[in-house]
């Protein structure tokens, strides 16, 4: 029983300790604003002694009344973003998700991110909590949100709501315009303007007034009356330039001319990558934060690699994503340029890796001239293989192939081979446009069509054997030529016929030396590329024939000496 009570004590504590507590607000929450202005407000937190490590929200704002010129986070309570503030003008919402780590926050008026608007229209505009949570330190991340309190601003016209009445036959409102900010719908990075305004002869003075305020009635007065002005040092921001024209009938209407002025650069510029699971991924993320307090961020100009640049405007979730790049290191120049034209810059490096090149595991060593190349490989499933073939020194060409479903495919080349060597390798793209570095390079050599070379070497050979046999014939006659002749005139020319068998056994020793160089140099040939099977005859045959040969002289210059003896 009493361990249930004691339960029940620790349960109650726990919810009283946890209760609801901490208030979300905006400061200021309220506030009078004339269309063009700019309406800084602050989210801030009020934890009521509770310390709390993290809060989201979903802000609301009237999209046709307001849009959003900077999120900055400086100053904040929080040093981690789940989520980083992002907004979008065209839904009208402001979202963030921060948080700090223990021992957390725990005060009145923690700041959490601070909010520029530019007013677009008149009207009552109310920024409102839609969704929100504050979360306790106490480990179980209780949300202890109580209060969403909401901003109300008043935007007025900047136009005069009423017109004063102006005295019959007075003159028209001047018609002024400026050559140095010729649209005041724009900004520009100019501290001097000039205004001009046509008169008629009946003008006889006229009244002017530069200020912030769109209402206000002219003071200055020029008599006689002028037609041009030029204002310096004019500080940045918005101004009205306002002119009264009198005529004999009293003044007339006032006629207004508004100048928008930036001269200043963005305040700030931060690019960060943002992170990858996949380095291998050829198009990158980055965050761009920037913020300008007067005219607000107009666009980025974005160079990678010193390429031609790109302009990309932030659409409000404040990432930027690259074309498809190739692997390897890059370099990124980035521009934050203000609605005046005024930049800062930003620079950035990064990696993108590279595929495992592709592996071919089937090629041919040696074709002959008239055959078609084919190689075969494994790669990635699915992918586009780009096939390189270098002949030679020629330039490389390519051709694509795809892998299937197990990542194979085989490559089969347009055009016949023709006599040299061929380097051939391969890269590989995937579906996202990631690249792999090329393959090991593959050599196929290919040889002249082996019937041509056949016939050709046939053709030298058979020259050669038909020397070689004609010149063994025209031995093997004189052997039996002289032996006849020997064996008639023995008796008278034996010392004649002794001289004889030395020049015959001379000549045969040159025609086997010549006979000897040819079988030589067939088998030289073979320790480069094999003999076909017609020159592994020939060579047999010419080995078998001077063997022959050698036998027969032999024998014949045996019996013409034997002769002689006797």
């Amino acid at each position: 029983m009493r361990k249930k009570y004691f339960l029940g004590l620790c349960l109650l504590f726990f919810a009283l300790n946890t209760a609801q507590a901490a208030t979300l607000y905006f400061s200021p929450s309220s506030g009078n604003f004339s269309v063009g202005d700019l309406l800084n407000t602050g989210v801030l937190v009020n934890t009521q002694n509770k310390a709390i490590n993290n809060a989201d929200s979903v802000i609301n704002f009237p999209a046709a009344l307001l849009e959003v010129v900077s999120l900055t986070k400086s100053g904040s309570i929080f040093s981690l973003w789940v989520e980083e503030p992002a907004f979008s003008n065209g839904a009208g919402t402001i979202s963030f998700n921060g948080g700090l780590p223990t021992p957390g926050f725990n005060g009145t008026a923690g700041k959490i991110l601070n909010i520029v608007f530019r007013v677009k229209n008149a009207g009552s505009a109310s920024l409102i909590f839609s969704s929100a949570a504050v979360r306790a330190n106490d480990g179980f991340g209780t949300d202890i949100l109580q209060t969403r309190a909401p901003a109300q601003f008043s935007l007025v016209s900047e136009e005069k709501p009423v017109a004063l009445p102006v005295a019959p036959g007075t003159p028209q409102a001047p018609r002024i315009s400026s050559p140095s900010h010729p649209d005041s719908n724009k900004w520009y990075a100019k501290s001097t303007a000039e205004l001009n305004w046509p008169i008629s002869a009946d003008i006889n003075a006229v009244r002017l007034l530069v200020g912030k305020s769109s209402t206000a009635e002219p003071a200055v007065l020029y008599i006689p009356p002028i037609t041009q002005r030029t204002v310096e040092n004019l500080d940045d921001g918005i101004w009205y330039f306002s002119g009264q024209l009198r005529n004999s009938a009293g003044w007339g209407t006032i006629g207004r001319f508004r100048l928008q002025i930036d001269t200043e650069k963005p305040e700030r510029f931060d690019v960060r990558l943002v992170s990858r699971e996949d380095e291998t991924d050829p198009r990158v993320k980055f965050t761009f934060e920037s913020s300008d307090r007067t005219s607000g961020i107009d666009h980025y100009e974005i160079q990678i690699d010193g390429e031609i640049s790109e302009t990309w405007s932030d659409d409000g979730t404040r990432v930027y994503q690259t074309p498809v790049l190739e692997p390897g290191k890059h370099a990124m120049l980035a521009k934050a340029v203000d609605k005046a034209g005024n930049f800062v810059l930003n620079s950035i490096d990064f990696d993108i890796g590279a595929l495992k090149p592709p592996v071919i595991t089937e090629y041919p060593s040696e074709l002959q001239s008239g055959e078609v190349i084919v190689i075969k490989g494994e790669t990635y499933l699915n992918s586009e293989i780009v096939v390189w073939v270098q002949k030679d020194r020629d330039d490389p060409r390519k051709r694509s192939v795809r892998s299937d479903e197990r990542g194979k495919f085989a490559f089969v080349d347009d055009e016949r081979a023709r006599v040299g060597v061929y380097k051939v390798w391969a890269e590989v793209v995937d579906s996202r446009g990631a690249k792999s570095g090329p393959s090991d390079e593959v050599s196929i050599a290919v040889r002249q069509l082996a019937i041509l070379r056949i016939g050709t070497l046939a053709i030298n050979t058979l020259s050669v054997i038909i020397s070689i046999v004609g010149l063994i014939s025209l031995l093997v006659f004189m052997s039996w030529h002289i032996k006849n002749k020997y064996e008639v005139f023995r008796k008278k020319i034996g010392k004649e016929a002794h001289e004889a068998a030395r020049a015959l056994h001379r000549a045969f020793d040159l025609l086997k030396e010549d006979v000897h160089k040819e079988i030589k140099a067939l088998e030289k040939a073979r320790t480069k590329r094999d003999l076909t099977v017609e020159e592994e005859k020939i060579v047999e045959q010419l080995k078998k024939d001077l063997d022959d040969a050698e036998k027969f002289v032999a024998k014949e210059i045996e019996d013409i000496e034997r002769e002689a003896r006797q």
